[in-house]
């Protein structure tokens, strides 16, 4: 059997709880987001890949075609931004690293996609 792809986000969601937040906007069972200061990006970097992988694609590199249709529905992806992905048996898990302009705060914006 294997494990819904609500639960991989609530597993991910939870060791979330454990680093540092400047400010919670959104936790739903598809989606999650937060802000946090720079000063942390090593710890939610860490995180992030520990359960989704190397990013997809970095900072500074030009979204493909791909990535763009990937996050059409959740806001799309420009070249600033970090950008995670993690197929599993019933959906994708996505996350993005939104860097503000005053270079001390990141949003970071995590969903779930379920199969068609």
């Amino acid at each position: 059997m294997t494990t819904p792809i609500s639960m991989q986000l609530k597993e991910i969601v939870s060791y979330c709880k454990d680093l540092p937040v400047y400010e919670h906007r959104c936790s739903t069972d598809d989606f999650y987001e937060v802000v946090f200061f720079n000063d942390d990006i090593d710890q939610w970097m860490r995180l992030l890949e520990a359960f989704l992988g190397q990013a997809r694609k970095a900072a500074g590199q030009k979204p493909t075609e791909a990535d763009l249709v990937l996050t059409a529905n959740t806001g799309s992806i420009r070249i600033e931004q970090t950008l995670f992905e993690k197929e599993f048996e019933n959906g994708t898990i996505i996350a993005k690293l939104w860097p503000w302009k005053d270079g001390v705060h990141t949003t970071l914006r995590m969903a779930m996609l379920n199969k068609v």
